[in-house]
Parts: structure tokens; sequence; C-alpha cells
């Protein structure tokens, strides 16, 4: 009896003894799988369960995707570490980039992220920003980030930028950077030499940080994120960041505090899409003042005077910006309707009207010949056109060789109305342009570089430069001005009289005693040749008229009404 016993008692202790070697090695092997393909425990059900069933309260799974701005300091007063000398600087400003992505481990979410640490160099200009990759996990019940950066490994940094830097705020910020700064071939070379790359060959970087929320009614500079909940909150993050070196080197810096508040993105979103509003309505009033600027040069000697070189000028600035929003539109796929909507007026005005107007102002000035054929006329309008995408091209060339010039490139485009002050005292042109259009496209052609240039908080992230925008807006009112007081005192009434040539008078005295037709041809009414020689103008040709009838019809045709014979400009 008692044999049977210890056997029965045996076997059930071989039973005990399998199966905790059975769980223990599941258990084990469960733990070398990686993070993101770990199944879900029944510790962790019971550990995790009612806070995740509940989501209510502080231990709700906050979602902490996104970007964020923030200052980095070392905790000593200078960096002691005896390596990496150029870490100079005791702070700056840094940008955190997360992407927190759910596992099957309840309470653990995968993280991966980009830090970028400004003002770390003293020569960062030749440099530019320190960039270090993480990864590491994200326990939401206790608000604990722990991020480490394997910089040993090579890998593709262009793939993991498409994957981390998804968001408007990064990708058009990286876009203007490349437009309005360096190129990308520049960012490369500068990634290659800087000296991050030695820290990242000698050092291992771990970060750990505490995760908050604060309603932004606390602090209404710093953006805010919406919640689950509904409520406006904006994510607040501080840690330690420390690097202790491989083997006995020591350290590689001293340890760095690091805070960031998270950017709200929705503000970003609409900070763009009330970019395009104003690029659209502006290009709506361009249109209606090329319209209003047709209606008052439709003549053909109307539309002689104006310079074909200043309306070729703004089409190819059009194009180019029309070209800028449809590539911002490619490169941020959740805001192409709005950036398609204003590359798409940018099109009208430059394909459509300014193109148009161009057409008509080289008709206008090409000297007629009734016995040019097709042919010749389709030979000179190719050469025009190949002119115009050549320069159009060309532009494009220049633009990126020399972009470290852009602003003082930029000020040259916009001297757009110096052709045709130039043409109006070559020619002695009278009231080429109108008012309104003058008044009208100086102001809408300011609006765009002086919101890149000099709002503090354009969504492109360029930085203002107040300099440069006194700088256009006094060049381009300067030009302005100019323009309409040679419409109300004369095209060369700031040029000394001295330095004028030889001029036509059509208010010229002459022999009253001669018996004259005193009748104007134009309105078919007399002459008072008694009055003031100020009331009535006399032709080369010995031909009188009213004053304001010899006025518009030059304005129309530069010939004598009566004999048809060519007039010099009044």
């Amino acid at each position: 009896m008692k044999k049977r016993e210890i056997l029965g008692l045996g076997f059930e202790w071989q039973v005990i003894f399998w199966l905790s070697i059975w769980l223990a090695i599941s258990q084990q092997a469960l733990g070398l799988r990686p993070i993101r393909e770990k199944t879900r425990s029944w510790s962790d059900e019971w550990l995790f369960g009612r806070k995740q069933e509940a989501e209510v309260g502080p231990f709700s799974a906050w979602n902490i995707t996104g970007t964020y701005r923030g200052t980095w300091k070392f905790l000593n007063s200078v960096n002691s570490s005896s390596k990496f000398q150029d870490f100079q600087k005791e702070n700056g400003n840094s940008v955190v980039e997360l992407v927190a992505v759910p596992t099957k481990i309840t309470g653990v979410h995968y993280v991966q992220g980009v830090v970028v640490f400004h003002d770390v160099f003293d020569n960062e200009q030749n440099v530019g920003g320190a960039q270090i990759n993480l990864e590491g996990v994200y326990i939401w019940p206790f608000r604990q980030l722990r991020l480490v950066a394997n910089s040993g490994k090579e890998s593709d940094s262009g793939q993991e930028d498409n994957n981390l830097l998804s968001n408007p705020y990064h990708l058009l910020g990286i876009f203007s950077s490349q437009v309005f700064q360096e190129s990308p071939r520049d960012r490369l070379l500068k990634r290659k030499l800087s000296p991050v790359n030695e820290m990242e060959k000698h050092c291992n970087i771990e970060i750990a940080a505490q995760v908050s929320r604060v309603a932004s009614s606390e602090n209404s500079m710093h953006s805010n994120f919406k919640d689950r909940d509904g409520d406006k909150n904006y994510y607040y993050m501080e840690g330690l960041m420390e690097s202790p070196g491989v083997g006995a080197d020591g350290d590689c810096f001293s340890p760095l505090f690091l805070n960031a508040t998270s950017v709200n993105v929705e503000v970003y979103y609409n900070k763009a899409v009330n970019y395009t509003l104003m690029v659209t309505f502006v290009s709506f009033l361009q249109v209606l003042l090329l319209i209003r600027q047709m209606e008052h040069g439709n003549t053909q000697s109307g539309a002689a005077k104006v310079s074909i070189v200043m309306i070729g000028q703004q089409a190819i600035m059009d194009a180019y910006l029309c070209l800028l929003h449809l590539t911002a539109g490619i490169l941020v796929e959740s805001l192409f309707n709005a950036f398609a909507t204003a590359a798409f007026f940018k099109f009208v005005v430059f394909s459509i009207f300014e193109m148009r107007y161009l057409l008509a102002i080289w008709k206008a000035t090409r000297p007629s010949n009734s016995g040019e054929g097709w042919e010749t006329m389709r030979r000179e309008l190719s050469f025009l056109y190949s002119r115009f995408y050549g320069l159009l091209l060309g532009g494009i060339l220049i633009m990126y060789q020399f972009h470290n010039y852009m602003q003082p490139i930029l000020l040259l485009m916009y001297s757009f109305w110096i052709p045709q002050i130039v043409a109006n005292v070559v020619r002695d042109s009278r009231k080429p342009l109108h008012p309104y259009y003058i008044l009208g496209m100086t102001a809408t052609r300011l609006a765009i570089p002086l919101y890149v240039f000099g709002c503090p908080h354009n969504f492109m992230r360029v930085e203002p430069n107040k300099v440069w925008c006194i700088c256009l807006c006094t060049s381009m009112g300067l030009q302005a001005v100019i323009l309409l007081l040679q419409h109300y005192f004369g095209s060369r009434c700031f040029v000394p009289r001295q330095m004028l040539p030889e001029k036509y008078n059509y208010h010229r005295r002459f022999n009253r005693d001669v018996s004259r037709n005193t009748d104007c041809v134009i309105c078919m009414t007399a002459i008072d040749l008694r009055q003031h020689t100020s009331d009535f103008m006399i032709t080369p040709c010995e031909h009188f008229f009213h004053s304001g009838c010899l006025q518009r019809w030059m304005d129309i045709k530069m010939e004598c009404p009566t004999c048809r014979r060519s007039l010099p400009p009044a």
C-alpha cells in the first residue's frame, strides 16, 4: 500500500517537474522574440487588463506620435567629457520626432524617433545640427519613455527619414530649406562631415523621459493635441540623456537635460491651408488687374507702349510659383488639394492672361508687312517662345547653382517695373499702364515674399529677415512711385531738360496772318485760334486739331488724321 502511494506521488512530481520545464522554456523563447511580436500573457492581462478596459483617468493610452520642440542643456556648467570637445555650448534648441506603435504587450508601445540638437557646435553653419536616430519603448501606464541609439549600425538614413519625418511640419521645412537655403547635396555632405558621426561610432546613447499632459489653458504658448476624450491638451516630456562610452574610454559627453512640448499639427495644417487661400485670392486679384490693364491698352498703339520684358518677367515669376506650389502639394499628400488649387490659379495667370498679353505686345511692336507669309510669322513666334522658355529653364539652373544668394536673386526678380520705367523714358510713352494695375500688382506681388520672409510663424519654417523685407518694400514702392509720376506728369518728368533730346512741340506758335482751315476733322467742329495754344495742337504737316481730340487719336494711331503722315511722340 505504501509502495503504491509512493509510486503515485512520484508520477505526480514528474508531471509537475516536466510541466515547469516546458513553461520555463516557452517563457524564455517568448522573451527572445521581438517586442512587436510578443503575445499577451496571462500576467499582462492581470496587470494591465483593467486599465486598458477603462482607458480613462491617468492610465489612458496616450498616443505620443508627433513632433516635439524644446531645449537641451548640460547639467554641469560645461561639457566635462574628454571626447568631442566641439560640444562647448551649454544649451540650445532641439526637435524630437516620435512614432509610437502599439504592441501585443498591453501597456507597451514600440517607439522610433529622431532627435535633432541645434546650437551644438560653434561652426554649426558649416556642420549643421546633430541628428540622432532613436528607438525604444513607451510604457504608458507609468508614462515612462525609454530610448536608445544603436549608433554602430549602418542604415539607410533616407529610408528612415521617409518613415519618421512624415508630417508637413518636417516635410515642408525640409522643402523650404532646400529651396531657400541649401541643396540636398550640401545637406548630405554636411551630414557626412559632421562630428556627430564620430559620436555615433563610439557612443551608446540612452534617454529616460517622463511624459505628462498639460491643458492648453495653462500655457497658451505651446501647441496642443486633441486627446481621445476631446479635450485640447499638449504633451510635455522631460528627461535625461546620457552617453556612457564603449569600454573604458569614459563618457562621450556630460549628461543632458531635455524638455520638449508637442507641436499641434492641426494648427500647422491650418496655416498651410490659409496660405494657399491667400495665394488663390491674390491670383484672382491679379487676373482682374490684368483684365483692367488689357482694356486700358486694347489698341495696337496702347499695347506697343507696354514693355514686353516687364510682362515676360512677371510671367516667369508666376511660372516659378506654380511649380513650387505643385511640388509642395506632391511632397505633402494630405495638402495636395490646397496646394494644387494655388498652383492652378498661378498657372491660369501665367499661361492664359500673361502669355496672351505678351503675344499682343509682341504683335503690336512687330513691324507690320503685308507681304510676310505664315512661315515667317511662325518662325518669329517660335523664336519668341524659345527665348521665353529658355529664360525660364535658365533661371531654374541659376537659382540652383546660386541658392546661397536666393534673397538677392529675389530682389532682382522683383524689380520687374524697371524695364517699363526705362521704356517710358526711351520711347517717351504716354500713360502706358493704368494706375490701378501699378498699385494692385505692387501690393499683390509683395504678399508671398513678405509672408515667407517676414512672418515669424510661417509654416515653411523660414527664419524671418526684416532687413530684406524692408529693402523689398522700399524697392518696389520706389518703382511704383516713379511709374505714377510718369503717368501723371510725363514719362520724362524726372529727367533734366538739358539731357533730353529735341522734341516736337505740338503747341508751337504759328503765323496768324496766313489763312488756314480751322475745322477739326476729328470732331468736325471749328477751332478758335484766338484761344491759348494749349487748347489746340498743330502737327508737323500744318494741320490743326483740338488737343483732346488729337491725343485720343494718337492713343490709337500715330498718324495724322488728315494726310496719314506719321506723327512724332507727343
